[in-house]
């Protein structure tokens, strides 16, 4: 029995991770506080005077507000109109096209347009840049 005991084992390698290194694995995204209701009532106020701007689909449209601490348009919401009123619903980013023309630039919101209605813009756009070239150019 004695003779087992002294028996050279072979070292065997410890079992390698399986878990990825906090290095190999990607940054979770941190999730945005929920509003307070203060910082609500805000977002509704803002939208309120802001919301001609906005492009309704299905009585839906998407918007970002201006984040002072961010410095960046970080708050995205899905807007609901239903009677008169607004129903504000956090979203991670847009899903539609957002609105380039038309919005002026000292806007605290940015606003989103259905695609339908982007290609319709960009087509005219296009157009009217056409009979301004056309129309620009010498005749012989």
């Amino acid at each position: 029995m004695l003779c087992v005991l002294a028996w050279q084992r072979k070292e065997e390698p410890p079992p390698a991770r399986t878990t990825p290194s906090a290095a190999a694995r990607p940054a979770a995204r941190p999730t945005p506080p929920a509003p307070t209701l203060e910082r609500a009532l805000f977002f509704e106020g803002v939208f309120g005077e802001w919301s001609k701007y906005a492009v309704w689909e299905n009585e839906l449209t998407e918007v970002a507000f201006w984040s002072a601490e961010n410095k960046a348009f970080s708050e995205h919401f899905e807007v609901f109109r239903s009677d008169g009123r607004y129903y504000f619903r956090s979203i991670p980013q847009f899903t539609r096209p957002l609105l380039t023309h038309g919005v002026p630039a000292n806007s605290p919101l940015q606003f989103t347009e259905p695609q339908a209605a982007r290609d319709e813009w960009l087509r005219e756009s296009s157009a009217e840049n056409l009979r301004a070239f056309m129309g620009a150019t010498p005749k012989k």
